[in-house]
């Protein structure tokens, strides 16, 4: 059974699908209307040494029609929903479905406790 799955950001790198799916994903662009990006510090100073990033990107529901998350859709399995969940979890984001500009309905993680 085939999921969809949204990327805003890292999830649309090759390597990192590669690392995660074991496979390069196929995707759509597609918008997510009502949405803001924003960001949050990244406290595991590992993460910060590995990656050399000091933030993880997130996204926050601002409910204003002109507020865009430009992304892509991705159309993925089941199996592959729970890779990306323990993907995402270091950086404590859920998992919430969302309605896309394109009317498809697609997960997308988000950390709720910033928003």
């Amino acid at each position: 059974m085939s999921e969809y799955l949204f990327s805003y950001g890292t999830l649309q790198d090759e390597a990192v699908q590669l690392a995660t799916f074991g496979r390069r994903l196929e995707g759509n662009a597609d918008t997510l209307e009502g949405y803001a990006l924003t960001s949050i510090p990244i406290e595991d100073q590992a993460v910060v040494t590995a990656t050399g990033d000091t933030h993880y990107w997130n996204i926050q529901f601002t409910g204003i029609g002109s507020d865009l998350i430009e992304g892509k859709v991705f159309r993925v399995s089941a199996a592959e929903i729970d890779q990306a969940d323990e993907y995402e979890a270091p950086a404590h984001y859920e998992r919430v479905r969302v309605q896309l500009r394109s009317g498809m309905s697609a997960w997308v993680y988000l950390n709720l406790a910033q928003t």
